[in-house]
């Protein structure tokens, strides 16, 4: 299971069939600190399974113990399992902590968020692991296809962070047999520096390849985004760019009577709705009189958050959406779910930065602790609205454009020969790629992590 340095094999096989060690719940005894690696990681992955039962049960006492248990063998710096204990003990702890709001509110007051140092984390996240590389090479390669012969390109970005992918866009599209198109960029984005930072970079490549570029900065949330201001115009060749965003709109419905602005975008057109849906039912799919009444087609029920916003994004009529998420079930309702799935695929991930880089180095520290541990943390602590993390498998959301109204893009072979370039840059055995029906998922070892999907249109 455990290998001797330390790195886990927890990615191809269950952690709840881990309970070889039975240990009762009693105070730290020395041997603890004798155990090997393997026996070590076994031992703590008995301890957060057991420690979640009591959690997800209300048993606090035999949770602390269980906690205080994980503290004598688990290391934000030690090897993959001690990292990944460290981390899901904090989160359930957390989740504990949660249930005295005051508690959690005082306890929390003074930390301080700093985007610059957010930023510069997910730049190392970027240079250190694949797979951000992968999805914008490939999504770039989408885009670049699907907008061959086209003169005026608008690019939406959901996630308007990193022009490193746009840059790359705009060299291509400047270098067009046909000559370049006019680009438009929409960039979205709850920070407004964030948009700024990103106009002025690409603003400046444009310049420098005399390529004709407008930057329109969007600052919302997508839950809140308001579909007009995306300034799609008649003429105009849309792609929309969304990677890792999707997941955090699959949480509870909206209020009807409260609907946000790509809801009622949705609603305005409910005839075009209604083929949607007729089409569907022409293609197999029956609703039941129950699925009936919660339709979007409803003005007077909630109408979740994923279901509005694909159907606003499908009436702009994008010629290419490039999709790219996390390919694991980290939604699933109960504590004890999400624990089971989650350990496998932080896991691995925890992995490929042991492979990358070594167990003193500060980056790998900061991308673990602010990036995957707080993915960790919003879902083993969180419920309800708070819980964004709510990543879904390929299969899902296959299943969830298709009933949007968009048709499957499958990925171009030059689209996987690149990604497989890429991979073999890092020389590292671990990264694998694959495809899937169209669609390229990247593994670690054979452990799916992301998935890259491409869609359009469909009337």
């Amino acid at each position: 299971m455990f290998q001797e340095d330390g790195s886990s094999s927890v990615t191809s096989s269950s952690p709840l069939n881990l309970m070889s060690l039975s240990p009762s719940l009693v105070c730290p005894h020395p041997w603890l600190k004798d155990l090997k690696p393997e026996e070590r990681g076994l031992y703590l992955i008995h301890l957060l399974v057991t420690c979640a039962n009591h959690v997800a049960s209300g048993n606090l006492e035999n949770a602390n113990i269980a906690l205080d248990q994980i503290s004598y063998l688990a290391s934000p710096d030690g090897d993959t399992m001690q990292r990944i204990a460290s981390y899901f003990s904090e989160s359930l702890a957390d989740r504990i902590l949660r249930a005295w709001p005051g508690v959690y509110k005082a306890f929390r007051s003074t930390r301080i968020s700093v985007v610059a140092e957010e930023i510069l984390v997910s730049k190392m996240f970027f240079e250190f692991l694949p797979f951000m590389k992968v999805a914008f090479v490939i999504s770039n390669q989408a885009i670049i296809e699907a907008m061959e012969g086209e003169k005026m390109v608008h690019v939406i970005d959901l996630n308007a962070t990193e022009p490193t992918q746009w840059c790359a866009l705009i060299r291509d599209l400047s270098a067009r047999p046909e000559g370049p198109p006019h680009l438009k960029m929409t960039g979205i984005h709850h920070k407004k520096e964030v948009l700024e930072q990103m106009a002025h970079v690409l603003t400046e490549e444009a310049e420098k390849l005399d390529l004709p570029f407008q930057f329109n900065p969007v600052v919302s949330t997508l839950e809140d985004l308001d579909i007009e201001k995306l300034r799609v115009k008649t003429g105009e060749a849309l792609a929309i760019s969304s990677i890792m965003q999707l997941h955090t709109l699959l949480g509870s419905s909206y209020d009807p009577g409260n609907r946000s602005p790509f809801q009622r975008a949705a609603l305005m057109n409910q005839g075009t709705l209604g083929e949607l849906l007729e089409k569907d039912m022409v293609n197999g799919y029956s609703p039941s009189n129950d699925s009936v009444s919660s339709s979007p087609l409803s003005p007077n029920v909630p109408l979740p958050k994923i279901e509005g916003f694909l159907s606003a994004l499908w009436g702009l009529s994008p010629k290419v959406m490039v999709v790219t998420e996390q390919d694991s079930d980290h939604n699933g309702r109960t504590l004890m779910e999400r624990l089971s799935e989650s350990l496998y695929y932080y896991a691995a991930l925890f992995d490929c930065l042991e492979s990358a880089l070594p167990r003193a180095s500060l980056e790998r520290l900061k991308m673990e602790k602010m990036i995957l541990g707080e993915e960790i943390k919003n879902i083993i602590a969180c419920e309800g609205a708070e819980r964004k993390e709510r990543h879904e498998k390929l299969e899902k959301w296959n299943q969830r454009f298709e009933f949007a109204g968009f048709g499957n893009v499958p990925l171009s072979y030059y689209a996987m020969l690149q990604a497989k370039r890429l991979l073999q840059s890092f020389n590292c055995d671990g990264y694998k790629i694959k495809e899937d029906n169209g669609c390229v998922v990247v593994c670690w070892q054979d452990r799916p992590l992301f998935a890259v999907s491409a869609w359009r249109y469909r009337r």
